[in-house]
């Protein structure tokens, strides 16, 4: 981490020479986490998460990989609580934004590594972090880095900073710099690795991270723009989610058994070994493919037109007759089947309830039947009991958590909307 208030940013704190070691205060240094808890209650899973190592070889407070975090003594005892509630934050944001593994991606990107490069990572995830870090009860971290430090425009990404930027005479009284290998990937010689004590592994840091992104967007209003960005990433990882439903779509619609029927019109090579009989040979047709569409109140017509426009060119490009294109409009009872126009659009009908099986219900009934359902819905609806006799390729708008008590996963009456085992899922990003 960076300077602590009243000490030199060109040194970092060392002990004076033959000085007996100094205890760390505990005490004091856990008040300030529960300060940053006040000031950041979103937070709090992840500042608890971690685990305090004491090192007089950390020039203030550094992280590393597996959430432990090296406390100078000396650093804990010159500081004010304060200003370690603001250094407790900026230490755990080093972590939830993962930017030791973002580092190291981000340097095979630019072909560099080495001590200088990391220590251009760690800047750069710094400025990161203050630019919106402080206020509404947590001070700024006294001779910090920032963005403005390195004249550089606020609200970037980590990736951003470090490209805009370049260690040179100008910022060297910065070296000194530390906030660990959980800030930049560097491995430092306090740390304890892997396998050493109170760390912890993937799935935990992932869940750690996933806990605080539900706190972030069950009360969005009170985090900065940087922690609801991020939060929205950890839900909603950026994905290609065309190509994915391309390719569910092309995989479903040439699948065995899609779009294939028994006909006289060419008979069966078997036919030769039973003469004076006529077998019919199995022979593939275009698909016909139906569009449940959830047209409830709960889906917005940006997201509709998008999914819709999308689907319709993966069905043009398979070479489909419109004729074999069917579309239902669907909330909580199912609306007109209208055929696709791929030239003209759909008209969708709707607004209320959500009851997609009304929907598969409707498109089963049709003669010929589909050789394919997609359904496109935000997933807060039933599904039916049982499997269709067809394929089914589901395209799911993401919903974030709410904070309701419906929506608590610690209510025991609670009960998620998932799509079922039996469909293709697509999440529509």
């Amino acid at each position: 981490m960076n300077a602590p208030v009243n000490a030199p940013v060109s040194t970092p704190l060392s002990a004076p020479a033959g000085a007996p070691p100094l205890p760390l205060d505990t005490e004091k240094l856990f008040a300030a986490r529960l300060h940053a808890v006040r000031a950041r209650p979103y937070l709090a899973t992840a500042l608890f998460a971690m685990h305090v190592v004491e090192s007089s070889r950390v020039p203030t407070m550094a992280v590393d990989r597996h959430w432990r975090c090296y406390v100078s003594p000396r650093f804990v005892e010159r500081t004010s609580e304060e200003v370690l509630a603001s250094v407790w934050v900026h230490e755990v944001s080093h972590l939830l934004r993962d930017h030791a593994r973002r580092g190291d991606r981000l340097l095979r990107a630019m072909d560099r590594e080495g001590p200088g490069a990391r220590l251009q990572v760690n800047l750069a995830a710094d400025c990161e972090i203050n630019d919106d870090a402080f206020g509404d009860g947590l001070v700024r971290i006294p001779d910090a880095v920032y963005p403005d430090t390195l004249r550089l425009p606020a609200n970037q990404l980590m990736e951003e900073y470090a490209r805009r930027f370049s260690l040179d005479s100008e910022f060297q009284h910065l070296v000194w710099l530390e906030c660990g290998s959980g800030a930049d990937g560097w491995e430092r010689e306090w740390d304890l690795g892997p396998e050493g004590a109170h760390g912890l592994n993937d799935q935990e840091r992932d869940l750690v991270r996933f806990r605080v992104a539900q706190g972030i967007t069950a009360r969005p209003g009170r985090a900065p723009a940087g922690w609801r960005r991020w939060a929205d990433e950890v839900f909603h990882p950026p994905q290609p989610w065309r190509q994915l439903l391309g390719a569910a779509i092309r995989s479903t619609v040439a699948a065995a058994g899609a779009g294939e029927d028994y006909s006289y019109g060419r008979p069966s090579r078997r036919s030769t070994s039973l003469p004076g009989v006529v077998l019919p040979s199995l022979r593939r047709r275009p698909p016909r493919v139906t569009v449940v569409v959830d047209t409830s109140g709960s889906v917005s017509d940006r997201e509709l037109g998008s999914a819709l426009l999308e689907t319709a060119a993966i069905l043009r490009a398979l070479d489909g007759r419109r004729d074999l294109v069917s579309v239902i409009s669907c909330d909580a009872a199912a609306r007109t089947v209208r055929e696709a126009a791929a030239d003209s659009g759909w008209v969708l009908i709707g607004g209320g309830g959500t009851d997609l099986r009304n929907g598969f219900s409707t498109a089963l009934r049709r003669r010929p039947a589909p050789d394919v359902i997609v359904a496109l819905t935000d997933g807060q609806t039933p599904w039916p009991s049982s499997p269709p006799p067809c394929r089914t390729v589901i395209g799911l708008f993401p919903r974030p958590y709410t904070g309701s008590v419906a929506d608590d996963e610690d209510n025991p009456d609670y009960r998620p909307d998932t799509p079922p085992d039996w469909a293709k899922v697509v999440t529509l990003s």
